[in-house]
């Protein structure tokens, strides 16, 4: 087997926060609980689920940017939390980010040539001439001109800056790319522009993706595969035709069925659809998800279930099958 590009192994990563009473004990959130996750190169990933579910926090553990409480992240079989600053810095030439905001992500000081060049700048000593040279080449290949490099952030449109922030994280050539919710913040126009974009790039410059997105049709439109988040664990993983039309787990089918759909001549009834669930009690050793599960029985309180072999491909970490059956 060829090495990944990317192998998460168990990870975990925990946060204290402040003391609720001045000798009491800092309370502890559990952002990510045993995570585990293998990318190969040009296999995008997509990672989805709601807000709080961990999402941002895989994304800065794979970037380096926080190491992990327990468990190892490891680019093409480097452990990245164990590499020291020096040693990290140049293995960022092999990944790099897309943040969310284009309106936050950028340097309003700088012009664009900087800010695509500062990777290059602060990796190596790339001669200027030559910086200025790859950046004309790579804003181009984003579709802005070159006579763009001059400019400053202010002066472009959202799907623009995010374009430049594109830009320079392709200036380096990286073999991966985190976007973490990166057409989130820009008109639905917009993001189908980006998202083509990002997809023709994926083709031209051999970049693979890890996805980070609330959004099931943009995951679905860059991905060969999706995880699916919940409270910091993996519930279920496959490809998109498989979670889009096979989901086992109660929560991806929670996601699928919050897309919103256009029925002609609906009713009001028919536009609403509600679930209520009545809480109970939630041990720690239960599933996460048994609270707001439509499905859940007693063995949901006593056993977190574990991911497991639903098909080819297709994992899932629930006791039950997608038609309320018995355990399996």
């Amino acid at each position: 087997m060829t090495e990944p590009l990317l192998q998460l192994d168990q990870v975990t990563r925990a946060y204290a926060l402040p003391r609720e009473r001045l000798w009491g004990p800092r309370p502890v959130v559990h952002a990510l609980q045993g995570v585990s996750l293998r990318m190969t190169s040009g296999k995008s990933l997509g990672v989805v689920g709601e807000s709080g579910s961990g999402k941002s926090t895989l994304a800065r553990l794979v970037m380096a940017l926080e190491p992990p409480t327990t468990g190892s992240v490891r680019l093409l079989g480097q452990a990245l939390n164990e590499l020291s600053p020096v040693a990290l810095r140049a293995a960022r030439r092999n990944f790099q980010m897309v943040f969310q905001d284009p309106y936050a992500s950028l340097d309003p000081r700088q012009t664009v040539e900087r800010i695509v060049t500062e990777p290059l700048a602060a990796l190596d000593d790339t001669p200027a001439a030559d910086m200025r040279t790859m950046a004309r080449e790579v804003i181009e290949s984003v579709g802005l001109r070159s006579n763009d490099l001059g400019k400053y952030p202010h002066e472009f449109s959202g799907g623009q800056r995010q374009r430049v922030a594109i830009a320079r994280a392709l200036i380096t050539r990286p073999r991966l790319i985190v976007a973490d919710e990166p057409v989130s913040a820009l008109d639905v126009s917009v993001q189908a522009q980006v998202l083509n974009l990002m997809q023709d790039l994926s083709q031209q410059f051999g970049v693979t993706y890890l996805l980070i997105s609330h959004d099931l049709a943009v995951v679905d439109h860059l991905c060969e595969e999706i995880a699916v988040i919940y409270q910091g664990r993996i519930v279920e993983q496959g490809s998109p035709m498989t979670l889009f039309r096979e989901a086992a787990h109660p929560y991806t089918r929670a996601l699928l069925d919050a897309v919103p759909r256009l029925i002609p001549n609906a009713t009001p009834g028919q536009r609403k659809r509600t679930i209520v669930v009545a809480p109970r009690q939630h041990p720690a050793t239960a599933c996460p998800y048994a609270p707001r599960c439509p499905q859940a029985q007693a063995l949901c309180d006593a056993q977190r279930p574990e991911l497991r072999v639903a098909g080819e491909g297709h994992l899932v970490a629930c006791h039950f099958g997608p038609d309320d059956a018995s355990p399996c």
